[in-house]
């Protein structure tokens, strides 16, 4: 995985306000980088060399600190939360949930994924053993510890990748899994984050040489990969509420078709600024200059890449929603994350990326991407509906009842019957619930 793309999916993440904070730190120490929108402002040539020696004079010191970070890398506590910590206002707990309710669980396998992610800490870890989780499931035959096992193992394929580990050494592998097979370093990598470890987090690695009897360069390429990955995943995802939501595309019906339009007011455009480009040309000097001039290209690429991505699902989103748009929550139509996977090429961990702390601007509102996903449910005419239509069906007939004689959950899962929709009433509770409505005879009044 290059820098690049590491840094790609890091920015991919983000949601727009801490995006911008980003690129406006980068536009602070990175003199290369430049606002398109920014009037430029007159330099004279002297002017502008002398600006550059400043910079040279500062080479020796820059390069010694950018060594130490290089060299600093993954030391058993990870990178700093900063880097990874969005504010969508979700629990690590309720995004796990979301995923297993739309992804390929049967309902005895979400049953224990539930209980599972139950036993999943903040930092992404399981924390108990197999055998607890089956035995707190009270269900009918028994839940056995394969079944749990294998549970288990769809949840730790869930966004964020490497949660459900039950050790860092897992947890790295994990991570390190989802990567192409031709990846460079790959194989050893995997090595290193299963047995070797404690001599990565020492950096002891002419003894990694000579136990696995590699090449230096080979080595360098796996140990990359080691400290690429997140030793605590959960972190990705915080309880901390956003104070804003900034729209990431707009959504409009033109020539009676919908189009998805990047927010043009949402991220700002950067360039590189040419005229410190044009100095660099046929020179070896200016080492600290170079690489600030490569890692701006490469935030600039990435920002486009971030952009192509949003775009991509977006469209995909709107073109399997469009009766939602036209008719709202009782049209949605049942999607999971593989289905816009699978059409745009993507893997699912990074369409669950694009789809939390994204939102789109529609006629009908403001709405995450992930909104637009939901289980599917079975109905008589042979067309699955989906869990947002049928929690919209059941809103109605509640808004609709007679406040004397509120409808049970039994008998709304009679009526969607009758409707030719498959429910059965404990998943009309769990709706009805994730929808703070309150039971039937909660709901009744009593003449006075």
């Amino acid at each position: 995985m290059t820098p690049q793309l590491q840094q790609a999916i890091r920015l991919l993440q983000l949601p727009v306000l801490d995006l911008n904070a980003q690129i406006q730190e980068a536009l602070e120490e990175n003199i290369m980088l430049e606002m398109e929108d920014l009037p430029d402002v007159p330099q004279t040539s002297n002017e502008t060399t002398a600006e550059v020696r400043t910079i040279q004079a500062e080479d020796n010191w820059q390069t010694s600190q950018a060594r130490q970070m290089q060299d600093g890398g993954w030391n058993g506590e990870g990178r700093p939360i900063s880097d990874f910590a969005d504010e969508s206002g979700q629990s690590l707990h309720e995004h796990l949930l979301w995923q297993i309710e739309i992804e390929d669980f049967t309902p005895r396998q979400a049953v224990i994924g539930e209980a599972i992610v139950d036993s999943i800490n903040d930092d992404g870890y399981l924390t108990v053993e197999l055998e607890e989780v089956a035995d707190y499931i009270d269900d009918d035959p028994a839940v056995t510890l394969a079944e749990v096992e294998e549970t288990l193992a769809k949840v730790q394929k869930l966004d964020p990748i490497g949660v459900g580990a039950r050790s860092v050494s897992e947890c790295l592998v994990l991570q390190l899994q989802q990567l192409d097979a031709d990846t460079p370093g790959l194989e050893l990598a995997i090595e290193l984050a299963t047995n070797k470890l404690d001599l990565v987090a020492d950096r002891d690695y002419g003894e990694l040489r000579r136990c696995l009897r590699t090449s230096e360069e080979d080595l360098h390429d796996a140990v990359a990969l080691v400290k690429s990955c997140n030793p605590k995943p959960g972190l990705a995802v915080s309880s901390s509420a956003a104070e804003y939501v900034i729209p990431d595309v707009f959504v409009r019906k033109v020539d009676n078709r919908w189009q998805v339009e990047i927010s043009p007011t949402g991220v700002p455009r950067l360039s590189v600024n040419q005229q410190y480009a044009r100095l660099l040309r046929g020179s070896g000097d200016h080492a600290v200059l170079r690489t600030q001039l490569q890692e701006a290209r490469w935030l600039i690429r990435s920002l486009e890449i971030r952009n192509e991505t949003v775009t991509k699902v977006a469209t995909s989103i709107v073109a399997r929603q469009t009766e939602f748009l036209e008719y709202g929550d009782e049209a949605m139509k049942p999607m999971v994350l593989r289905d816009i996977a699978e059409e745009i090429g993507m893997h699912e961990s990074t369409i669950s990326r694009v789809t939390t702390n994204k939102y789109m601007h529609t006629p009908r509102g403001v709405f995450e991407f992930k909104y637009f996903f939901s289980s599917h449910l079975s109905s008589a005419t042979g067309e699955d509906q989906s869990s947002t239509s049928v929690r919209a069906k059941i809103r109605k007939l509640i808004a609709a009842e007679n406040p004397a004689k509120p409808l049970s959950d039994s008998k709304i899962a009679n009526l969607l019957g009758n409707e030719g929709i498959t429910v059965a009433r404990r998943t009309v509770a769990k709706y009805r619930e994730a929808m703070n409505i309150a039971s039937s005879s909660d709901r009744r009044q009593r003449p006075t």
